[in-house]
């Protein structure tokens, strides 16, 4: 067999970092983590994208959307905060129980952050039910009382849409992290995926911690 034919495998042990022919772990963990930092500006661009129309809309509409504001329920939003900022702990968490190589722990820290993520989409889906069953629509709302509301409305259900998703891609992530998390992938050696999953995770957090008093107590 000619050298150009042989294949050579890496058996990576639990809780060792994975190979990289071209790259030590080190320089691995670092590359992982700037292009992590580089992905989460992006992600931070295309919301201040959001912010900025929100701001010029407002600007345009003031007393729209200080009518508006009134109509969302503040109580839920201030819910869906407490149980997105309790979900960023346990997240973090998760990071510190990763350095220590303890995976059941990072299992369980990571799952409850994936169930806080499931109540917020709950809760979520309960106020949009809400405002459908009164008719608040983005586009053409059927209840006249809410037509004024228009251009709030459109660019809420944009913004909270949105974020809505980013926290069901962050659900998926972290799943992901706890299925490795079960076959004792980490450890002080490699917590790589763990770190920048609970990175994710915060940023989620962080951009509704904007959202929340901009949509329902600024208006």
């Amino acid at each position: 067999m000619s050298s150009n034919a042989a294949v050579v495998e890496h058996h990576v042990a639990p809780g060792d970092p994975p190979h990289i022919h071209h790259m030590d772990s080190a320089t691995a963990y670092g590359a992982a983590k700037l292009g992590m930092w580089l992905f989460l500006a992006t992600e931070i661009l295309l919301f201040s994208v959001m912010f900025c129309s929100f701001a010029v809309m407002r600007y345009y509409h003031l007393a729209e959307f200080a009518d508006a504001s009134e109509h969302l329920n503040w109580k839920l939003g201030c819910l869906n905060t407490a149980v997105l900022l309790i979900s960023s702990w346990t997240a973090a968490v998760a990071v510190t129980k990763a350095q220590q190589g303890d995976n059941r722990a990072v299992a369980r820290n990571f799952g409850f952050s994936i169930f806080c993520g499931f109540v917020f989409l709950v809760i979520k889906t309960i106020e949009y039910t809400s405002k459908a069953q009164h008719g608040m629509f983005p586009v053409a709302p059927w209840n006249h009382e809410f037509y004024a509301y228009k251009n709030f409305l459109g660019i809420y259900y944009c913004m909270t849409g949105l974020h809505a998703l980013h926290v069901i891609i962050g659900m998926v992530v972290m799943w992901w992290v706890v299925s490795k998390a079960r076959h004792n992938r980490f450890s002080a050696r490699y917590y790589t995926p763990v770190e920048l999953g609970a990175l994710y995770w915060h940023l989620v957090d962080l951009i509704w911690i904007y959202l929340f008093p901009l949509l329902y107590l600024v208006g």
